[in-house]
């Protein structure tokens, strides 16, 4: 699994609305998100990355969420808490990438209680 890019001190992006995407427009392997239909290319350039952005946005959210799940597994004061091995194994990260996580989850928990900010992992 791709490592998180870096962010350092970087503003939090807002993504862009992701508009619904219909079963029937979904299954078909050359409809996303309606780009193949716009035909002025500012437009398609303009809402496509719009769309690039917002997927970063949440891309990067998720990893958050993820070193914040690895650093409650790993807690020593959970009884049923896990190796960063076994973490490591869930995620399909490599046992060094599972500690990283495991620590910038701790500091993002660690963030929310004192309300401040935080680094990548990486």
């Amino acid at each position: 699994m791709a490592e998180p890019t870096p962010r350092r001190n970087e503003p939090r992006l807002r993504p862009a609305p992701l508009l619904f995407e219909p079963t029937q427009a979904a299954a078909d392997p050359e409809h996303f998100f309606d780009l193949e239909s716009i035909e002025d290319p500012r437009a398609l350039l303009s809402r496509a990355t719009e769309l690039t952005l917002a997927f970063r946005a949440a891309a990067d959210r998720a990893v958050e969420f993820q070193a914040i799940a690895a650093a409650q597994l790993a807690d020593p004061r959970r009884f049923d808490r896990l190796t960063t091995a076994d973490i490591a194994e869930r995620a399909e990260w490599t046992e060094d990438y599972a500690k990283k996580m495991v620590e910038f989850g701790r500091d993002l928990l660690r963030g929310a209680v004192e309300g401040r900010e935080h680094v990548d992992p990486v």
